[in-house]
């Protein structure tokens, strides 16, 4: 059986996964199909409307991306096709995998609130969280285990948009990966029924476990970039504040991603994306965290250096044109949480340690539905200036790069619950 050709740019998640040693955004590359007849994504874009329906009729639609846009499937005879006609715009998907896949969790509940959690919180002695009521955010990852004890009472919507066969399948989130498990444990974990599990930093909230990476951590844009569109929309339909996180990222803009962002951010929900982990040299933040309509997030680990947190080494840093300038353009880090060692929920019913600013994403994302659920009058953009404040408050000069004020490693700083 031949491996199946993909004619796709790699992306990884953003995480670091159980070592720094995993922290490298891998280059993009271009794989070219080994014949004619191999099927790969493309997303064709028309505002005619006659040839756009004739290429649907013809390929197929997986997803309709926007009104002029959608995704299928072709091989390298049609591609090649496609791009002689004037009247069609062709690009080919890109694919996002993670830079290694995790061990299997098998930890206990060593700490039901965690370090990153205390620091959020600004509470060594707390032993439990509360907070983000009426507010939904819906995980873009791996899917989710939404049995798992501290995640199953505030399992909202289960969705699977990885399949091949066909589209969105509702009450399908499976995760054998781990990774969503983990981020949407330190999102919104309750302490589980008897209160004796973990606890994330909102758990009030109602999670969206949308499954836009396959179980080895590998997946396509035009799955992420309509899940964003979704969550969007699903929030607009149900009237609900949503916060969309995104542990995932890349070394380059991928134009479905991008603009399903844009999208989503202009009907009222806050995007929270990973910075990345090429740190800590400058101009390595991944997207669509660089997006300027998405919060980028960097990681900070516990030690103290020059008398705050330390922004990571593996930690993505933004460019230093815009340093010092509190202003929120593309390829900047906009704030910092922690990232490195972080405890939370695992795919097989259990809990595991992973670090990436994958982990300082969902910090942040559950700090935004606290801050959202205390005040529902704030629009998405009200909210983000709200946390940007509060990292101005809790400026960061700890790591490589990082400096007082606005600087590329820590963003603003570092936003918390006081």
């Amino acid at each position: 059986m031949k491996k199946k050709s993909r004619l796709l740019s790699t992306v990884v998640l953003g995480a670091a996964l159980l070592f720094p040693s995993f922290s490298t955004v891998t280059e993009a590359k271009t794989f070219e199909p080994e014949s004619n007849q191999e099927k790969f994504r493309v997303f064709i874009t028309s505002t005619n409307s006659n040839e756009k329906a004739a290429a649907k009729g013809k390929f197929g639609v997986r997803w309709e991306l926007d009104e002029n846009t959608f995704s299928t499937s072709v091989n390298q005879a049609q591609y090649e096709a496609l791009q002689k006609n004037k009247n069609l715009t062709v690009g080919k998907v890109s694919e996002v995998q993670v830079a290694a896949k995790p061990s299997t969790g098998t930890a206990a509940v060593a700490d039901q609130t965690p370090w990153g959690i205390e620091a959020i919180y600004e509470d060594a002695n707390i032993t439990a969280t509360s907070g983000g009521n009426n507010v939904r955010v819906a995980v873009l990852d791996t899917g989710v285990l939404t049995t798992h004890t501290d995640l199953k009472n505030n399992a909202e919507q289960c969705k699977d948009f990885t399949a091949r066969s066909s589209s969105l399948i509702n009450g399908k989130c499976e995760d054998r990966n781990g990774h969503g498990t983990h981020v949407a444990g330190t999102v919104l974990a309750d302490g589980g029924d008897t209160g004796t599990g973990l606890y994330g930093v909102a758990p009030d909230a109602k999670l969206w476990a949308y499954k836009v990476l396959g179980n080895s951590g590998s997946g396509y844009s035009d799955d992420i970039a309509y899940a964003i569109r979704h969550a969007a929309d699903e929030g607009k339909r149900l009237g609900v504040k949503t916060i969309i996180s995104m542990s995932l990222g890349s070394a380059g803009k991928d134009t479905l991603i991008s603009n399903a962002v844009t999208y989503a951010y202009s009907n009222g929900a806050l995007v929270v994306a990973a910075a990345g982990n090429s740190g800590p040299n400058e101009n390595t933040i991944g997207y669509p965290g660089a997006l300027k309509d998405a919060v980028a997030v960097a990681a900070l680990e516990n030690t103290f250096e020059n008398g705050t947190y330390r922004v990571a080494d593996f930690s993505s840093r933004g460019v230093k044109a815009t340093a010092g300038d509190y202003v929120i353009g593309e390829k900047d880090v906009e704030l910092s949480a922690p990232g490195r060692n972080i405890f939370s929920t695992w795919s097989n019913g259990t809990y595991n340690t992973i670090s990436g600013t994958s982990m300082a994403t969902p910090h942040i994302s559950g700090l935004a539905a606290k801050i959202w659920a205390e005040n529902p009058s704030f629009t998405a953009q009200q909210l983000r200036t709200e946390l940007q404040n509060r990292a101005k408050a809790n400026d960061i000069n700890g790591g490589l790069h990082a400096a007082a004020g606005d600087d590329i490693a820590a963003g603003f700083g570092f936003p918390t619950v006081k």
